[in-house]
């Protein structure tokens, strides 16, 4: 893939015969990768941040599974990262896949698989917002 753009698309997880396809929100821009899941209270689906090698919790409202990836969307390796912690860079890490707690087990993601990220055109967040914003 060229330069990657905020946006959404979809990440799928699985062998061919047993893929599972999840919304995906990109974050590539500067803010959009500082921004991450702050201020929201879930997730429908996963956030790619890209480039990125390592992430933190503070200020997040909910527990995180944290997958880190190759250049080629190999899984090096994945984490649950409850509010507050700070994550290690990982060295040849090169994108940085979030989602919430439980989703990456359940998704069947695991080190050494490889996930495979189709981009579409921006149709708005996939995050869930706070009630009354």
């Amino acid at each position: 893939m060229g330069k990657w753009r905020n946006g959404s698309g979809t990440l799928t997880v699985g062998t061919d015969a047993e893929a599972r396809e999840v919304p995906l929100r990109i974050a590539a821009s500067y803010g959009a990768r500082s921004r991450g899941l702050l201020g929201v209270d879930g997730v429908d689906g996963a956030l790619l941040i890209t480039p990125c090698a390592s992430v933190h919790t503070f200020r997040m409202r909910f527990t995180i599974d944290v997958a880190y990836l190759d250049r080629k969307f190999d899984v090096l390796a994945v984490r649950t990262m409850r509010p507050g912690r700070l994550g290690l860079p990982r060295l040849r890490a090169r994108h940085v896949l979030e989602s919430e707690a439980g989703a990456m087990e359940e998704w069947g993601l695991r080190p050494g698989a490889r996930i495979r990220v189709s981009e579409r055109a921006w149709d708005g967040p996939t995050a869930t917002s706070p009630p009354g914003r």
